[in-house]
């Protein structure tokens, strides 16, 4: 039985003599002290009871169910000075440890359980009362509206019924109004046929006793009205019998005293007007003019000549509004004279994004050949079908003469501006919640940090673990809603990361205490950096004994990303996915940070965001991941996205609930897209969803014009030196995937693979499972297809067996990179790599009537074999390269001869062999090419 002192025992565990005292009186074992010794039965009830396994555990205190570890490490940190010393810094870090009952964690889980059932009772209970207070209030509205509707409708009778009445006096006093007048004017008629017959008569008077000797009899007679004129100016006056009744009551006119004839006359003049207006217009005959033919009369037909050139001169309206040019002339004699043009006519070109060679000389009023000539001088070789890009169609109009103008007429997308022409008023704005991005290194724990936060599991569905598509999650907190984006962390997926990057407010750069800042952390930090959003790094698996924070420290502080501890302004907290260490601070600081940019957004309106993520669903069409910005996105708005439009039919938020509207900061997936829109698109909403269909043609349109005018560019530009370097062997793939994001990633990665050697071609990449019509391209063009988490159908698999189109399937995206570049490798051609052997020097050469020449010689250095390469040098210089045929010690034939040692040698087809000559034997190795 062996014994140690207390004392001794404690300095072995490592904790304090006094507390192990202590703790052995818990355990049973009393009266003791420092200096006491210690049997083995004694030290295991001390076990039994820590563990809590025996009776006497169970006699321990009830408040004992944690055990609390501390530990301190001293570490040192090497640091550079401005001067270029290296100084050491005494670092020492604690750690603690706490160990906590399992009966404790399920006593607390299930007490958390009843607060949780408690609290969702009490809020259903809330809910119903506020039901009920809504319906009761809607119930109180709806009488008070029927009431007021009643009121309104009596007022509206009453108002009704005086109109009624006010409109029929109205129409008495108009009625006995016009027959007055009528009567008034029936006596005004007949005094003017009296003044008129009384003047006639004194005229006539008058003219026949002064008749003139030197005027026509005509002249002087004044104009006799015929009897039709009186009644016409009758026929004339204003019918009275449907006058309405004045606004205002006529003026009695006043009567002024004067001569009776004097009133007579001017009360003619008042009615003179009347009968000029009767009084027929003079017409005018056509002139008659011989046509061309000289064959009878006719009008004068306008000249139909060219415009496209200046001519001299003026000219002379025709008839019917054209102008005649003035340089035609035409007469009786049928003579027309030409004068020469002075100056071509400069025309205004209108030039799109994109226009064809036609179109373009169409425009010019030219033939196509003459732009396709210029275009040829200008180094580019085109056919009139050719589309041509904006800034090549203004140089070409500049050379031919022309005023190229910059057209923006046929821009269906001009409704948009107007459809969100909201006045900008951000005091209207509301505070929103923040969108995070989650972004780090692969397998740093990025998911797992956020599965912590929302309690889900996305990981175990992951492929290798690793993220492979963007991933948005709206999650309540204590600090209020937080919008999180989760980017995968693999090098392929930068653009996902850059697009996250640009809808984001904060990014929580999620780093491993174990494994330090990796090149996606450095890429990640670039992302954010170039985007100016704000960083809190996250130091994720502090769990772990070989963490080490201040390593992770003192790598980002390279990054020009300095902790606030050490006087920056970046904020870095110590977490663990796995135990939930620092999540409740990290979130915290997510809330503080929020409140310094003062996010906020427009409540209401039109909707609009950004796609985060596509994919075609094979029972619901096509799905799009949106994270709506500005506005209010409601079930059944027309949505126009990218190049697709259509009408929301289905919106589910992130937990998979049916929701008929979403705002600000909110991620939902719509349905209802008339095909799948690439990650990154704008999302708004429109009213017309016919000028939506116009505009989403026109983008699409537009889109094809322009990569069809690069890919001619391309060619074209590349068809001389494509000639001259020799034939450049391509890999071609086809790629199918799940989702828009994965497809672009891809493509990008394999993209990067092309060497000048051999490149990559990705020659078509959609959305959704591989069909028969993706294998008769595959075979068109040669290509590999790749189902990135997609299948191909009985159909497709078929006709790929037929015609031996092989088809590979991925769920990793590296994978697909490896044995891409694998497949590039093998089409290269192996390098040729030569290995000096030895050096011999000639000394003697003999002549051999069947063999021919043999050189004696001795091998200076390394090792000569037979049917190696050689090479003859003399003076220096090479004078011939080729294999060796013989090789013989003495006269025996043997493989090999070593240095210091002398043999024959006979070169094959060579012997030219001179004394003094150097002999190089090398021997040619194949090594295989890697990218």
């Amino acid at each position: 039985m062996s014994t140690i002192t207390i004392k001794a025992f404690a300095e072995q565990i490592g904790i304090e003599p006094e507390r192990l005292v202590k703790q052995l009186g818990d355990a049973g074992v009393a009266g003791k002290s420092v200096e006491d010794s210690l049997r083995d039965e004694e030290k295991r009830q001390l076990l039994e009871f820590l563990r809590g396994g025996t009776a006497a555990a169970s006699a321990a205190p009830a408040g004992r169910g944690k055990i609390t570890l501390k530990k301190k490490t001293n570490s040192e940190i090497q640091q550079t000075t401005k001067t270029g010393m290296a100084r050491t810094v005494q670092v020492q870090t604690k750690r603690r440890r706490t160990f906590v009952k399992r009966e404790v964690l399920e006593q607390e889980e299930a007490e958390r359980q009843e607060a949780d059932r408690l609290r969702q009772q009490t809020e259903k209970a809330e809910a119903e009362q506020q039901r009920l207070a809504a319906e009761a209030e809607a119930e109180q509205a709806r009488i008070a509206e029927e009431a007021k509707r009643e009121e309104a409708e009596k007022a509206a009778e009453a108002e009704r019924v005086a109109a009624e009445q006010a409109a029929a006096e109205a129409a008495q006093a108009a009625a006995k109004l016009a027959s007055e007048k009528a009567a008034e004017a029936e006596t005004e008629v007949a005094k003017v046929a009296e003044v008129e017959k009384v003047v006639e008569a004194k005229t006539q008077t008058v003219s026949k006793a002064e008749p003139s000797a030197d005027e026509p009899k005509a002249a002087t007679e004044p104009a006799k009205p015929s009897a039709a004129e009186p009644k016409k100016v009758a026929a004339e006056k204003p019918a009275p019998a449907k006058v309405e009744a004045p606004k205002e009551q006529p003026k009695p006119r006043r009567e002024v005293a004067m001569p009776s004839i004097i009133r007579k006359a001017s009360e003619r003049k008042r009615v003179s007007p009347i009968i000029k207006q009767a009084e027929p217009k003079p017409v005018v005959a056509p002139v008659a003019t011989e046509n061309k033919a000289g064959k009878g009369k006719g009008k004068r037909k306008p000249f139909a000549g060219r415009e496209e050139l200046h001519v001299a001169g003026g000219r002379r309206r025709q008839k019917g509004g054209k102008r005649r040019p003035s340089n035609i002339k035409s007469s009786v004699s049928d003579q027309h004279a030409f004068e020469r043009p002075v100056a071509p006519v400069v025309r205004d070109v209108q030039i799109g994004e994109t226009i064809s060679v036609s179109d373009l000389a169409a425009q010019m009023s030219i033939k196509a050949a003459e732009v396709v000539k210029a275009l040829f001088k200008m180094g580019t070789m085109v056919t009139i079908n050719h589309t041509l890009d904006q800034d090549t169609a203004m140089l070409v109009v500049e050379e031919m003469g022309h005023n190229p103008v910059e057209s923006r007429q046929s821009d269906p997308e001009a409704f948009l501006s107007a459809n969100l022409a909201v006045e900008v008023d951000e005091s209207t704005y509301e505070p929103r919640c923040p969108v995070v991005t989650v972004m780090g290194h692969v397998d740093h724990g990025k998911t797992s940090l956020l599965d912590y936060i929302r309690k889900a599991r996305v990981t175990d569905g992951e492929a290798g673990g690793i993220t492979q598509h963007i991933g948005a999650y709206q999650v309540q907190t204590s600090n209020g809603q937080i919008t999180f984006l989760d980017t995968p962390g693999h090098e392929a997926f930068g653009a996902m990361r850059a697009r996250g990057a640009q809808a984001t407010d904060l990014i929580i750069l999620v780093v491993a205490a174990d494994d330090g800042v990796k090149p996606q952390t450095i890429e990640a930090i670039k992302h954010a950096k170039s985007a100016n959003v704000p960083i809190i790094v996250a130091i994720n698996k502090m769990d772990k004994d070989s963490a080490d924070p201040d390593r992770v420290k003192q790598e980002l502080a390279n990054q020009d990303v300095i902790p606030e501890s050490w006087g920056g302004d970046v904020m870095m907290i110590p977490v663990s996915a796995h135990t939930g260490l620092g999540v409740e601070e990290l979130l915290e600081s997510v809330a503080v940070q929020s409140e310094l940019l003062e996010l906020k957004a427009r409540p209401s309106g039109n909707a609009s965001g950004l796609v985060v993520e596509a994919r075609l669903d094979k029972g619901r069409g096509a799905v799009c991941t949106v994270l709506v910005q500005h506005g209010i996105l409601k079930y059944g708005d027309i949505v126009l996205v990218g190049q697709e439009t259509g009408r929301i039919r289905a919106m589910v938020d992130d937990a998979g609930n049916t929701i008929k509207e979403a705002g600000p900061s909110k991620p939902v997936e719509i349905q209802g897209m008339s095909g799948v829109p690439a990650a990154g698109d704008e999302m708004i909403v429109v009213d017309d969803e016919r000028k939506a269909r116009e505009a989403a043609e026109f983008r699409h349109h537009k889109d094809r014009e322009s990569r069809l005018a690069r890919q001619q560019a391309a060619k074209l530009e590349n068809m001389f030196s494509q000639m001259g370097e020799g034939e450049v062997k391509n890999v071609n793939v086809l790629i199918k995937g799940d989702v828009q994001g994965s497809i672009e990633a891809l493509s990008e990665s394999l993209n990067k693979l092309s060497t000048d050697d051999v490149k990559v071609s990705v020659v078509h990449g959609m959305v959704g499972a591989i069909n028969e019509s993706d294998v008769n391209l595959a075979m068109a063009s040669s290509a590999v297809i790749i189902g990135f988490n997609v299948r191909a159908d009985a159909q497709a698999r078929k006709l790929a067996e037929q015609e031996d189109v092989q088809i590979r399937y991925y769920s990793i995206i590296y994978e697909v990179i490896d044995d891409v570049k694998a497949a590039m490798e093998g089409l290269l051609d192996p390098e040729i790599r030569e290995d000096v052997m030895g050096h011999v020097e000639v000394r003697e050469v003999f002549k051999a009537p069947k063999i021919g020449t043999i050189a004696g010689c001795y091998v200076t250095e390394g090792v000569v074999k037979r049917n190696a390469h050689v090479r003859i040098v003399r003076d220096s210089v090479v004078i011939f390269e080729g294999t060796i045929d013989s090789l013989r010690r003495f006269k025996d034939d043997v493989s090999e001869v070593k240095m210091g040692t002398e043999c024959g040698i006979g070169v094959v087809n060579y012997s030219d062999i001179k004394v003094g000559d150097q002999l190089e034997i090398f021997e040619k190795t194949e090594v295989k090419v890697t990218l």
